[in-house]
């Protein structure tokens, strides 16, 4: 058996984009427990969820981050979709950074939300980077 040298131009895609996707696939689905109970809201954002109304609004959030997270990892194992799901997961992160700074005044459990935040939004420039760096033509 032969072995090949490592030609990292093109593995680092291969290997650093769907991981990146399906690590911020994971943040995204860390608030889909909020949909079991105004409780499980509470204990994620640190909250006290007491209208009906604002249950509503926080557990159809958590659904909706189910389905990012689900979209994220389905784009993950598409090699044709990473800009989709770098975009998505982009458009997602940077917003709610934008609208807590913006806003202010949040709490301990949502300040650790934006660190992580953060955390996936430095995940997903290094995911677009190696994304976007054209790559060597086979041959």
């Amino acid at each position: 058996m032969v072995r090949r040298p490592l030609n990292t131009t093109d593995t680092m895609p291969r290997i650093i984009v769907p991981a990146v996707l399906l690590i911020v696939a994971a943040i995204h689905a860390l608030p889909l427990v909020g949909v079991l109970s105004a409780a499980h809201v509470s204990s994620l954002y640190g909250v006290a969820v007491r209208d009906a109304n604002l249950e509503i609004l926080l557990r159809h959030r958590a659904v909706l981050f189910g389905l990012l997270a689900g979209v994220l990892g389905y784009c993950a194992l598409r090699p044709a979709l990473h800009g989709v799901g770098l975009i998505a997961a982009s458009v997602s992160i940077v917003l709610f950074l934008l609208i807590a700074r913006n806003v202010g005044g949040y709490n301990e459990a949502l300040s650790t939300v934006v660190r992580v935040d953060v955390l996936a939004a430095v995940l997903v420039v290094v995911g677009a980077v190696v994304h976007l760096v054209p790559r060597p033509a086979a041959g």
